[in-house]
């Protein structure tokens, strides 16, 4: 009868936490910056391709992510209607230094950085479009 409690609070555990993970997949945060993060990821951004003349849409991928590839036409369709914004996506294996200072833990993961390259926004999943629309908006 133990055995049966164990495996049932187990079951409940994981369908639980799986809930909660796909609650916040896609959906947008909004990150605080602080200097010294600043300062450290400035340098980074600008050797990975980052440029300070529009808002930037990161996007971290690899050849080896399925969901990645839903990402690049959430990203495509919402910037096709801009022209205040570009695209960068780094491969995660290509730029491992900026992924960890980022704190990339998994793929997909989005972020919308400003003119300064200051992050806004944070998107850990596949955004829906109107979300990343309202973080562009937002800046």
């Amino acid at each position: 009868m133990t055995g049966i409690t164990v495996l049932a609070v187990v079951a409940i555990l994981a369908v639980a936490t799986g809930l909660f993970l796909r609650s916040r997949s896609g959906a947008v945060r909004a990150v605080r910056n602080t200097d010294s993060e600043t300062d450290a990821l400035y340098p980074l951004l600008l050797d990975a391709g980052a440029t300070t003349d529009s808002a930037t849409v990161l996007h971290f991928s690899a050849d080896w992510c399925g969901p990645c590839a839903a990402v690049r036409r959430v990203v495509q369709q919402v910037l096709d209607d801009r022209s205040d914004a570009r695209e960068l996506e780094l491969d995660i294996d290509a730029h491992p230094i900026l992924a960890r200072e980022l704190g990339v833990l998994s793929l997909p993961t989005t972020f919308v950085l400003d003119t300064t390259l200051q992050r806004r926004s944070r998107i850990a999943g596949v955004p829906s479009a109107a979300a990343l629309r309202s973080a562009l908006d937002a800046l």
